[in-house]
């Protein structure tokens, strides 16, 4: 039994995982701050499951809160630290950055800051697909340069990488950051397309479908996603690489991990998928691509199965139609 800081625990990935970890007969220390980015009912609905289960503490408040985390830590003491909390989202980040800044710059440094008075032993934090920028390679490897990226929020996780390593290397503390691949699934994100298009058919809307459809994503279920998570948190780095194809840095414990499904779907089919667990077409308004964003993506995770191996096999038919399930128990419909 470990005691296990997750912050962002009433969010989407965060609060999925924290049932794992608590199934798993660890204490999880949630952190969240259950901001207005999108439904904090949602989030509290999210939260209200974790705080009736037994060694679940929830704890409210701003990652950028100066010395809030530091006090986390000295508390508590977390054998390890999943950071997950993080204002997300690309094209928000255009509209409004500094809550980027705030958040995932200030607040990643808070973290950084309390771990190295209170070393863990595995620091785990969320990067995104979307530091891959407008590299074209694929599937995108961990090893590839990743200096172009397309928003700012895609800068801000690029930076936190740098960041990370670089207390990684003058602190001595093991770093695994995880560069996730379009999440979907039950309790998900209402800002995230899917959820959109759900609700949209649902209440026979039309869709806004960007760069007319032709878009590849690499989408990860939920479930498959916490398995990698959890598995990874028993993988730190040391000063042995896996491979040419490890990224493991030369002079720090510290290295990056996609979390994907090697397996990139065309919008369009996506979207089929979506009408047949409803069983209806979706009117469709096809549009040019967004700012900041990019047209495909597109994970290669052997070293996700060479260190772990976990191999994600939720096909995005079943995925979801799960998620169908839940949208209409979860509102009514």
């Amino acid at each position: 039994m470990r005691t296990i800081l997750v912050t962002g625990a009433a969010g989407f990935i965060g609060s999925a995982l924290s049932h794992r970890l608590l199934d798993a007969g660890h204490r999880v220390v949630g952190l969240d701050s259950l901001n207005a980015y999108y439904d904090p009912a949602l989030k509290q609905a999210r939260l209200d499951r974790l705080t009736a289960r037994d060694g679940f503490t929830s704890v409210q408040g701003k990652l950028e809160e100066p010395g809030l985390l530091r006090a986390l830590f000295e508390q508590h003491r977390p054998a390890r630290v999943i950071h997950l909390a993080a204002q997300a989202g690309v094209r928000h980040s255009i509209d409004a950055p500094r809550d980027y800044l705030e958040a995932n710059l200030i607040g990643t440094y808070e973290l950084l800051e309390a771990a190295r008075a209170y070393p863990p032993e595995h620091m785990l934090l969320a990067s995104t697909s979307s530091v891959y920028g407008a590299n074209t390679d694929m599937p995108y490897r961990e090893v590839d340069k990743v200096d172009s990226q397309m928003s700012f929020y895609a800068a801000t996780k690029k930076a936190n990488e740098a960041m990370a390593h670089s207390y990684a290397h003058l602190y001595g503390l093991p770093t695994t950051m995880f560069r996730f691949f379009t999440v979907y699934g039950p309790w998900g994100r209402p800002d995230m397309a899917y959820f959109k298009f759900t609700r949209a058919i649902l209440n026979g809307e039309p869709i806004d479908v960007y760069n007319n459809g032709e878009m590849r994503r690499d989408f990860t279920y939920i479930d498959d996603l916490v398995t990698a998570i959890l598995a990874l948190g028993d993988a730190v780095p040391d000063d042995a690489p896996v491979g040419a194809h490890d990224s493991l840095s030369p002079v720090a414990p510290f290295r990056a991990v996609n979390i994907g499904m090697n397996s990139p779907v065309a919008l369009m089919d996506f979207i089929q998928a979506i009408e047949t667990a409803i069983g209806q077409e979706a009117v469709k308004t096809m549009l040019p691509m967004q700012p900041g964003d990019v047209p495909a993506t597109w994970a290669d995770t052997t070293l996700l199965q060479d260190l772990t191996g976990v191999e994600l096999k939720t096909p995005v038919a079943k995925g979801i139609a799960q998620f169908v399930t839940w949208y209409r128990d979860y509102y009514g419909v």
